[in-house]
């Protein structure tokens, strides 16, 4: 199947009980069974079939079949946030005395995480790009995995996931990526070398700020090896589903980070018109970037796909010419740049990316309130920058609407 189509028709046929052309949410906390012993094979795995909801759920284990064929994985693994996925892919194969190497320009939440694995004894290494020179620094014998976003979240600097990968696998270790703010629309992680991919449903998957959750989809690629990953030593007899029978039937399972079937239910009905979105998302993005790149008032606009962007050779390299649907402005002061989120009619602000509506924030006074700032500068966070998640509205009004903006500023502070 092409893409459009598969993400209408990719392991999925609706419901054979009824001929419903989506799977009912089945909003049930357990499911009974015709005797102890078919309830027992299930919960050993020598039976398919659903007990309890914190384990699987016919609806959400729905919406993560969608993703596993999108993905091209081997099995999907739908959880109660972005962080709940980040978190238990990590757990799933780390231990004290682990480290993970990762991109310094992740997300906020993800470097909070990161200091309270310290507290687990799980060490981070941060490297601002995946080089080999960088990983022979910091890679070690206590190296268990390496962490990046395809585009980073505020940054947008861009991983070359291919060449990155290559890297990864020399050392023996496998790569983790969280492909939130592309998605498959832009990017297949898995076909250009990832192990396991990390999206939060929450943002573009969902496309309405109507559901918090996240999956983990794991490639089967990975070979998971006892001396290295002595966590995983009852599960490597699986093969290919070591990762995700590990996390399926141990960490997932006891963490309760569980999907709700409503949740997922949303998520399976805003995946069906994620191309359609992530098209205009992109289209708008571009264009109000350049409509914005060389305004009065405006420091610097940032867009992956920009010739002015830093990352536009690697951006055109693996995004092509979709170059996501955010962008950043720097506004010279916070001052400056509250003023204008303030100002702003059409675009609301909020927490979030992805949603159909426009959407800004001030991510240091936010997101990476947490941070310090050597930690914002390395995630390109700065007291007058705004992120601009761009909706799909009509980019006329929206460029209207940010460029009164930017007189307001202009003539209230003087430039």
């Amino acid at each position: 199947m092409k893409y459009d189509t598969a993400l209408l028709h990719g392991n999925f046929k609706g419901d054979n009980n009824t001929g419903a052309t989506l799977v009912p949410i089945y909003q049930s906390s357990a499911f009974g069974q015709d005797t102890a012993e078919k309830t027992e094979d299930i919960f050993h795995n020598r039976a398919s079939g659903f007990a309890y909801t914190r384990i699987s759920n016919p609806t959400v284990a729905s919406f993560e079949n969608r993703i596993t064929y999108l993905e091209g994985g081997i099995a999907s693994v739908a959880v109660s946030s972005g962080m709940a996925a980040i978190t238990a892919s990590f757990l799933n194969i780390l231990s004290s005395g682990d480290e993970i190497i990762s991109k310094s320009s992740v997300f906020g939440g993800t470097l909070d995480l990161f200091k309270d694995l310290e507290n687990l004894g799980i060490r981070t290494r941060f490297v601002e790009n995946i080089t080999k020179e960088e990983l022979e620094k910091n890679v070690n014998e206590h190296t268990k995995l390496v962490f990046a976003e395809t585009i980073g979240n505020p940054r947008l600097d861009v991983t070359d996931i291919k060449e990155s990968a290559g890297l990864i696998h020399s050392f023996g270790i496998p790569f983790i990526l969280d492909n939130t703010t592309a998605t498959t629309y832009i990017v297949k992680g898995i076909e250009l070398g990832a192990d396991i991919i990390i999206n939060s449903a929450s943002k573009y998957i969902n496309g309405n700020s109507n559901s918090i959750s996240g999956i983990i989809t794991d490639s089967g690629n990975f070979k998971w090896t006892e001396e290295k990953y002595p966590i995983m030593k009852e599960y490597i007899r699986l093969g290919r589903f070591a990762y995700t029978a590990k996390l399926r039937n141990d960490t997932f399972r006891n963490m309760g980070c569980c999907l709700s079937p409503m949740n997922a239910y949303y998520n399976s009905l805003g995946l069906e018109t994620l191309s359609l979105r992530m098209e205009r998302h992109c289209r708008n993005a571009l264009s109000l970037a350049r409509s914005l790149e060389h305004a009065e008032g405006i420091r610097e606009v940032n867009y992956p796909i920009l010739r002015s962007s830093p990352y536009y050779d690697t951006a055109k390299r693996v995004l092509g010419e979709k170059g996501g649907g955010i962008l950043t402005l720097r506004l010279y002061t916070k001052e400056r740049a509250f003023a204008f989120i303030n100002r702003l009619k059409y675009a609301v602000n909020i927490t979030n990316i992805g949603d159909t509506k426009t959407l800004v924030i001030h991510p240091a006074s936010t997101i990476y309130a947490h941070s310090s700032r050597a930690e914002q500068e390395k995630a390109g966070v700065y007291d007058d920058l705004i992120r601009v998640s761009v909706g799909i509205e009509d980019i006329d009004d929206i460029t209207e609407d940010f460029r009164q903006a930017l007189d307001y500023v202009n003539e209230s502070f003087g430039f």
